[in-house]
């Protein structure tokens, strides 16, 4: 059986294989590195364009998701959650590239790149905790209700991580496996819908990610603020 596209190595750096979902994810990098720069030079406090109404509506709903979620200020959670947002996002759609590029694969359909995404929000929910709250009030969620507690707190971390990277991975891939058998079978009647279908699909992706992120980081700091309000 021939080696998946998204696996084949395009060429080294050294002795370290690139492969097509890396070239893939540093262009989706590339790509909107350019459009932030671009935006940022024509941010205007008055007669806005359209694309910064679309940039600030979107930072906006979601300041509004953090504030419900986490009930505190969405400021320092904002960079994190938007990034994941709209990387995610535009990973997603660039599924709409397969239908005219074979072979081609989007980077969240592989599960490097949901397990590198997953492991920043296992590293964010610490970090956090321990900026907002400090390390001891932090760390002393691990051994409540009891110190027995500790190593099912730990397991309990690794495994949501886990679930988080699996469930971008599998649903992306399966709807790119789908498309493509429902694009061979009939090439000239779906595409269209297929791709709307596609834009929907990794959209509520992105979104059910970012949100699932935000309950992970907001949960760690509603704990430390319970346990703090008990104390006192």
């Amino acid at each position: 059986m021939d080696e998946p596209v998204r696996q084949q190595v395009i060429f080294y750096i050294g002795r370290v294989g690139v492969t097509q979902v890396i070239v893939t994810t540093w262009g989706v990098m590339a790509l909107l590195f350019i459009a932030a720069a671009l935006i940022r030079m024509r941010l205007r406090l008055k007669n806005s364009g359209r694309v910064q109404e679309v940039v600030e509506s979107m930072l906006s709903w979601l300041s509004d998701e953090i504030r419900s979620i986490i009930r505190r200020d969405p400021e320092p959670f904002l960079p994190l959650v938007a990034s994941l947002f709209i990387f995610i996002l535009f990973c997603n759609l660039t599924s709409l590239i397969s239908s005219m590029v074979p072979g081609y694969s989007q980077p969240t359909a592989d599960i490097s790149t949901t397990g590198a995404l997953a492991t920043v929000v296992f590293l964010a929910v610490p970090f956090y905790g321990i900026v907002i709250t400090g390390t001891a009030s932090y760390l002393k969620t691990y051994i409540q209700p009891i110190w027995i507690m500790l190593p099912f707190n730990l397991i309990s971390d690794l495994s949501r991580t886990l679930a988080l990277a699996v469930r971008l991975f599998g649903n992306i891939l399966s709807g790119e496996i789908l498309f493509g058998v429902l694009l061979s079978l009939v090439p000239f009647i779906l595409p269209l819908p297929l791709m709307f279908l596609s834009l929907i699909t990794g959209t509520i992706q992105a979104y059910i990610f970012t949100v699932l992120a935000i309950v992970y980081i907001g949960g760690a700091v509603k704990v430390v603020q319970t346990h703090e309000k008990q104390e006192a």
